[in-house]
């Protein structure tokens, strides 16, 4: 019943204007009996004073005995409402006229008649109640027979215990119907007005819990945007609105790039799964052929299979190296150690190496420096070999017989620039962009040179460890060229 925030909300409103109704019936009934008090002891100041001269209580400088036996008799019956005593000057009670058998106390203390006689005062004044050992109560009082040659005091005490009683029973019927109703009027409205507020407040609330709750059942995939006020005037509700819109948009991204990743992986593994299967096959083929015939194959045959056993054992190790260097790679475990070298000197020496192999398969390799041969890069050496490789391995995996290799080097304001051309058949349009996408092999690649498509990859990821950028152009049947940058290395 109490589980959702306006419900409790709600108990918490009643329980609040209850407390405060009872605190208001409290303080109201104190602030009555005060201000009964006050009036009375205003009204009835000089009673005392007015009592002995009405009654003739002095006569010849004497108290009376008499007559004040009489005054005592006719107020008990005429104004039950007070009770009068006699005082000494010790504040000892001589005679009164309330019932002997309610008299508690012996004698009044004599502080409060005191500061009464002294003058004005802050009222009400009040004095001990002679019918109880701990109530006090508003009072009249004078000296008797005079102020100029006191015998005792006449000690008025103003709503006594009868009056007390009656006023007590009259007052609670009173209160109990007037703020009876006034409570319970009071906590009527200031529960529908507190329920109409409470729902605004948290009307907004339950709308971010509700889409919440669906962003859930909807397996994080589905978000309705909260749509709250700009963040500046926000407050708290529409700020934490907000936050879940950024949130669940953040969420929805990363889950369609698990997918993106997933899929990707599941063609990982189907792309290494063939690429590593065909050389493993073709090895475990010939070396099963080599242990099945023994020595029924001729000396020849005999090494040509063990010469294509071999050359699938290093393409298998090839892959396996490709494989691990890209996995370094995405993990960055690799990092580059970047010095001041010669670009120029470092493409001559990668072009000698590849001289040998460009005598083979009859491609003409050139080197062109122009004037960018006395710049210095910032860069890691061998990180830019491997680059130079992979770029120029793929040059010659893709350029006939007869074809052109050209490895330049330029400068300009942003850094060092060095491009790899083959001519060939180029690669179409719409194999540029995923060209350098792990596995990715062009529809016009050349079969007789199968490749796991990861050369590419690495090099890119090679380039941007360092600082620099690559880009590929190529025209169809006239060739491709790849670029790629290095910064410069701070002159001097």
């Amino acid at each position: 019943m109490l589980k959702t925030l306006y419900a409790r909300l709600a108990v918490g409103l009643v329980l609040l204007l209850a407390v405060i109704g009872l605190l208001y019936t409290a303080i109201t009934r104190y602030a009555t009996e005060h201000y009964l008090q006050e009036i009375s002891h205003n009204l009835n100041r000089n009673l005392a004073r007015n009592l002995v001269a009405d009654r003739n209580l002095v006569a010849a400088g004497k108290l009376d005995e008499a007559a004040l036996k009489e005054t005592f008799r006719q107020y008990m019956v005429i104004n039950p409402s007070i009770e009068i005593y006699l005082l000494d000057l010790e504040g000892r009670i001589l005679s009164f006229s309330a019932d002997p058998g309610k008299v508690k106390r012996k004698r009044v203390s004599l502080g409060p008649i005191r500061a009464f006689l002294r003058g004005p005062q802050t009222t009400p004044l009040l004095g001990d109640d002679p019918r109880s050992h701990d109530r006090q109560k508003a009072f009249s009082v004078t000296p008797v027979p005079s102020a100029e040659a006191p015998e005792g005091y006449l000690y008025v005490v103003l709503r006594g215990e009868e009056f007390d009683q009656i006023e007590r029973a009259a007052r609670e019927g009173l209160f109990r119907r007037i703020n009876g109703w006034a409570f319970g009027i009071s906590l009527l409205f200031g529960l529908i007005a507190g329920l109409i507020v409470f729902r605004g407040l948290t009307r907004r609330l339950h709308r971010l819990s509700s889409q919440m709750q669906a962003f859930h059942e909807s397996g994080f995939r589905h978000h309705t945007p909260y749509r709250a006020t700009r963040r500046q005037q926000a407050d708290e509700i529409d700020r934490l609105g907000h936050t879940f819109d950024e949130m669940a948009e953040r969420i929805e991204t990363q889950i369609k790039q698990l997918e993106a990743q997933d899929g990707l992986r599941r063609d990982l593994v189907a792309r290494v799964s063939h690429d590593l299967r065909t050389p493993l096959a073709s090895l475990q083929g010939y070396l099963e052929s080599l242990a099945m015939k023994g020595d029924g194959i001729s000396p020849d045959r005999r090494k040509e299979y063990i010469r294509i056993a071999l050359r699938q054992s290093r393409r298998l190790a090839q892959r396996i190296d490709e494989l691990f260097e890209l996995a370094r790679l995405d993990a960055q475990e690799t990092r580059p150690r970047c010095e001041p070298f010669s670009p120029a000197e470092l493409l001559h020496d990668v072009s000698q190496k590849y001289h040998p192999r460009a005598e083979q398969q009859r491609v003409r390799l050139e080197l062109q420096t122009g004037d960018a041969l006395h710049i210095f890069t910032s860069a890691d050496i061998a990180l830019t070999e491997r680059v130079l490789e992979n770029l120029l391995d793929n040059a010659f995996s893709h350029t006939p017989e007869g074809g052109h290799i050209e490895v330049r080097l330029a400068a300009d304001g942003a850094g060092a620039i060095i491009s790899v051309t083959n001519t060939g058949q180029g690669i179409a349009a719409a194999d540029l962009p995923h060209l350098f996408e792990p596995f990715y092999r062009a529809g016009n690649g050349n079969d007789e040179r199968p490749h796991a498509g990861l050369g590419l990859a690495i090099a890119k990821r090679l380039v941007e460890l360092q600082g620099g950028a690559i880009r590929v152009e190529s025209v169809p049947a006239k060739g491709t060229t790849f670029t790629f940058t290095l910064p410069l290395a701070e002159t001097l």
